[in-house]
């Protein structure tokens, strides 16, 4: 049974309103602290003043704040119904008939609309500021974006074989790579050699390596200023791969991860980022079901404390799962799909079910 269109819209908008008070307090805070480490790092940095550290910074926090937003939504939940609890409205609407089930509708409803929106709008915006900041950041500090603190890995077929390429790091949008070392196999899958580079760029059908050092079981190593190797890629291919995966609006993963797989590189990531998105609507549902579990009874009871903490240590929980099967995800030892959506499936089955136990017990 469906709540009233007029209590719903109260109820509603009290959700909407400490929702976004949490969100836009994260905000502030991330945007504050990142402006502070920006102009301690723009001491060292030729020519960088506060009003680009600013920008910076503002490009930045959207994708920060992203990762955010299920605590948001956690939080905002728990402070809704606890203001309505204090204000005896929960009680009132339980004497009118009201189920719990009911006037956590406009809740449910509004973590949707929000996965929707955050998903279709918040994101595209988002990372299209973060591959700005990206390059800003590039330019003004070191000349090269470092991916993920992980290194690139790229796999190639050509002519000549396979190769298994490493870099420490990309030049900007380019196809240029740093700190380079190739291992090239022949057809059968037979280790020929080691190659290591201090930079490599893809041109098309090869790759040019300066200052180049050869390694093979039985001859001595070679030094080359310049070494080619075949390949079978694009640069627009590979400058994909350096790009990471939150830095890819939603609307464009698809086509992204069509691409990496036709020119056989690894989307493993790219394919779990997308996955994740699609399983966040269900995940800030999640969220509302286990501040439910914990808020209905703050001032039935007492223990408003003891409850809190509880909705903390829920939200901690949940997010250590998120961070693990995001990482078995990534490593390939479990699913995309079964990575994103294992959390979201999971805190709404217990939410629903501790709310289940309280309700109808």
């Amino acid at each position: 049974m469906l709540i009233g269109v007029t209590l719903g819209s109260y109820f509603s908008r009290q959700f909407l309103k400490t929702i976004f008070l949490v969100f836009g307090t994260v905000f502030a805070l991330v945007y504050t602290l990142d402006f502070v480490e920006l102009m301690r790092r723009a001491g060292d940095a030729e020519g960088a003043t506060a009003g680009m550290m600013a920008t910076l910074a503002l490009f930045r926090t959207p994708a920060v704040a992203e990762q955010v937003m299920p605590f948001a939504i956690l939080f905002g939940s728990m402070a809704a119904l606890l203001q309505l609890s204090r204000k005896l409205e929960l009680v009132v609407a339980r004497a009118a008939g009201i189920s719990a089930w009911q006037f956590l509708q406009p809740g449910l409803f509004v973590a949707l609309a929000l996965g929707v929106l955050s998903i279709t709008v918040y994101n595209p915006v988002s990372a299209h500021l973060k591959q700005r900041a990206s390059n800003m950041e590039a330019k003004i500090f070191t000349k090269a974006s470092q991916i993920g603190g992980k290194g690139i890995w790229i796999r190639q077929k050509s002519k000549d074989g396979q190769a298994i390429i490493r870099a420490d790091s990309a030049v900007g949008e380019t196809a240029t790579i740093r700190g380079v070392t190739v291992f090239t196999f022949d057809d059968h899958g037979t280790f020929e050699q080691r190659i290591e580079a201090r930079e490599a760029t893809l041109h098309e059908g090869y790759w040019e390596l300066k200052d180049a050092r050869s390694l093979t079981e039985h001859d001595p190593p070679q030094s080359f200023k310049r070494f080619v190797i075949a390949s079978n890629l694009v640069p627009s291919q590979v400058r994909q791969t350096f790009i990471a995966p939150d830095s890819v609006p939603f609307w464009d993963l698809r086509d992204s991860i069509t691409r990496m797989d036709r020119a056989g590189l690894d989307s493993t990531r790219y394919r779990l980022q997308y996955d994740v998105l699609l399983a966040r609507p269900l995940l800030f549902i999640a969220m509302v079901f286990v501040a439910a579990s914990v808020s209905l009874r703050f001032f039935r009871f007492g223990g408003v404390a003891v409850m809190v903490l509880g909705g903390v240590a829920a939200g901690f929980v949940l997010y250590v799962a998120t961070e693990l099967m995001g990482e078995l995800g990534a490593s390939g030892l479990i699913g995309t799909v079964v990575a994103a959506w294992f959390p979201a499936v999971v805190g709404s089955l217990l939410g629903t079910l501790a709310i289940l136990y309280q309700e109808d017990g």
